[in-house]
This record gives C-alpha cells, structure tokens and sequence, in this order.
C-alpha cells in the first residue's frame, strides 16, 4: 500500500458472513456497485481464491461510457480480509465485528486522473451502496 493511501469505511448492522456473501457474489455485486445512480455494474465475475481474478463492467446507464474494474486477488481470509492488486495499485478490504455489526474498511492506492477527494467520494459512495444492499436484504 502506498503512503498516500485513501481509506473509507462504514459500519453494516448485518452478520459478518451475510456481509461477505454479498461483497463477494457476483449476484449481489451487480446490484450494489455504483458510485452514482446514473451507473451501473451489468456483469461481474468472481474467482475468490489467491491468484483468482475478478472483474465487474461499469457503465454509465445511457451507454455513454464504461470500463472494466478487474484485478487479482493476492490474500483472501474468509470473513475477515480481501487484498487485490488491480493496475499496478493495490487494495486491502477488512471485515471486522463491531458492536453495531460489521465495520468494512476499504484501503486503496490512489490513481493519478483525478483528485484524491473524488475518488474517495466515489469509493465511499460504492461502500454506502454496498451497506445499503446488506442490510436492505438482511432480514431482522
């Protein structure tokens, strides 16, 4: 991880293993990565084991643009840690219990096109949405 590292978090009132099924389900994956509500995630495909690769389509919904989000995982600790490479940067999320549920924090490299507030403001965004799904689809 680089020093200048981003980091964003949030805390799911969900159990652990409900919170990791659906950050890592391609199923539940298309219905939660989004930065914005004008995007979207069609496809994704997960090969959760180190070494495995994993991709998800993002794309604007009016087709105007999209790219691949894909990377190789390098550490998988089922229920407690995913770490990725993904275009030379890296990645560390960390699933911890929490009083309140579960606190996910996503550590990131930084790219250089754009400013380090909007990719943290579209990475948290993405987390907010992923929390939204949980415990939307978490009974109880």
């Amino acid at each position: 991880m680089s020093p200048q590292a981003i980091k964003v978090e949030t805390i799911i009132a969900a159990p652990i293993e409900k919170v990791w099924q659906a950050y890592t389900t391609p199923e539940d994956i298309v219905q939660w990565n989004a930065a914005s509500d004008d995007w979207h995630t069609p496809s994704a495909t997960v090969d959760l084991r180190e070494g495995g690769i994993f991709s998800s389509r993002m794309e604007a919904k009016d087709g105007s643009m999209g790219f691949d989000f894909a990377g190789t995982y390098t550490r998988i600790e089922t229920n407690r840690l995913i770490e990725y490479e993904f275009g030379g940067r890296h990645a560390r999320i960390e699933f911890t219990p929490a009083t309140e549920g579960v606190r996910v924090r996503v550590t990131f490299d930084p790219e250089a096109e754009n400013s380090i507030e909007m990719q943290r403001g579209g990475w948290q965004a993405i987390l907010d949405n992923f929390k939204h799904h949980v415990e939307a689809n978490t009974a109880g």
